[in-house]
This record gives structure tokens, C-alpha cells and sequence, in this order.
């Protein structure tokens, strides 16, 4: 796991941390705004990394989306949950899966073809449009893909106060889901938004609201 400060505030007392999704970075949720710290964590190839000490915050919210709902509802099982207020966005605890994630064959194709072209169609399925090419490093996305694909979901619990579904997702399937948030949040809510939805919002207190 990697962690970067995106915002870091001399005072500040309230902490966001974001476990962001694969091979997107914080450019896709730059233009959202907030007082607080801004922690993001990215990079599943291993979950083994401590966050850092947040006990100094007065309030601590967490934001997780696509592969990062997973990765931190695996993190955490054997940590005390440090939040006050946790949100999921495109996203499942069962990432891979055949009824409540990325259909298994789906994912396999993606790690059996990856390559520079391939991840450009992916963030253009990703985002609903096209977008500018990013240099990226496709040996390091495509061991994160095999760890993600690797790990044992099955006994993974973790309650969240909100879940986001994009019905324009074209990255999990929709009705999957709507499936896997039965009974696994307080709120479920459903946004005319593709997988990466945050053009939807202006701040990031739209986001956990």
C-alpha cells in the first residue's frame, strides 16, 4: 500500500482518508473540496501497511472506491476501525466475483491482455469519455490485479453508513451490485454517474452526506 498526503493543514481537525481504486490516482477527485486532511491510500499489491496515527482528529471519515472498498474492508478485520463515517463508491467487498463483483472472466481477460492500449480503453470505460494518456507502469498494475485477484473475500465483514452505485458502471456490473449492498449499509443510493462518479459532486461533504 502506498499512502500520500493531498491536503495536510497545520490544525486541522478532521482527517479524510481515501482508499482510491486501480491505476487511477487523486486526479480523478482533484476538484473536490474540504477542510480536512486529505490522506490517499492506493496500490493493493500488499495490505500489510499501518495508516498513520489519526487519533488527533476530532473526526475521521473514510472514502472508499472501486478495488479500495475491498482492500479496506480486508485491511481492517484485524485493526480497530478508526472511522467515524465510512462511504463506499463502485464497489464491492467481494471484488471478483460472479453475483456480487467483476465476473471472474472479465478480470482475467483484463490481466491476460493488459497492456498500454488496453488500460486506455479501460479508463475511457472507466470515466465515460476519453481522456489524456498518463504514463503508466503496466508490471505493477498487472500484480496488483493478480493480488487482488488472488485474496479470499469470503469471511470479510465491515459495516458502512453509505454505499454509491453509478448505474452507468461499466466497470461492475450494476445489478451485482445492488446485490452485494443488501444488508451491507445503512444507505444505498444509485447515481447517473459512470465508475469514476466524482464529477458529481463539488465537495467531498456531498460525498459523505
Amino acid at each position: 500500500m502506498q499512502m500520500q498526503w493531498l491536503q495536510k493543514r497545520e490544525g486541522a481537525h478532521e482527517v479524510l482518508v481515501i482508499f482510491s481504486g486501480w491505476g487511477i490516482g487523486p486526479e480523478a477527485f482533484a476538484h473536490l473540496t474540504t477542510d480536512a486532511d486529505i490522506l490517499c491510500v492506493s496500490d493493493y499489491r500488499d495490505l500489510t501497511t499501518d495508516l498513520p496515527d489519526l487519533s488527533g482528529y476530532e473526526t475521521r471519515n473514510l472514502i472508499a472506491w472501486s478495488f479500495g472498498v475491498a482492500a479496506y474492508a480486508l485491511w481492517q478485520q484485524n485493526r480497530v476501525d478508526p472511522f467515524d463515517r465510512k462511504v463506499a463508491l463502485c464497489g464491492g467487498m467481494c471484488p471478483v466475483d460472479r453475483d456480487l463483483g467483476i465476473l471472474p472472466v472479465a478480470m482475467q481477460k483484463t490481466i491476460g491482455t493488459l497492456s498500454v492500449t488496453s488500460f486506455q480503453i479501460f479508463l475511457r470505460r472507466c470515466y465515460g469519455r476519453a481522456v489524456s494518456y498518463e504514463p503508466v507502469n503496466i508490471t505493477a498494475l498487472k500484480a496488483e490485479l493478480l493480488a487482488v485477484q488472488a485474496r479470499d473475500y469470503s469471511r470479510v465483514q465491515q459495516n458502512w453508513d453509505k454505499a454509491v452505485i453509478s448505474r452507468a458502471d461499466k466497470i461492475f456490473p450494476v445489478k451485482n451490485l445492488r446485490a452485494a449492498w443488501g444488508g451491507n449499509a445503512t444507505d444505498v443510493v444509485e447515481t447517473d454517474a459512470p465508475h469514476v462518479p466524482f464529477n458529481a459532486w463539488k465537495t467531498w461533504a456531498e460525498v459523505l452526506a
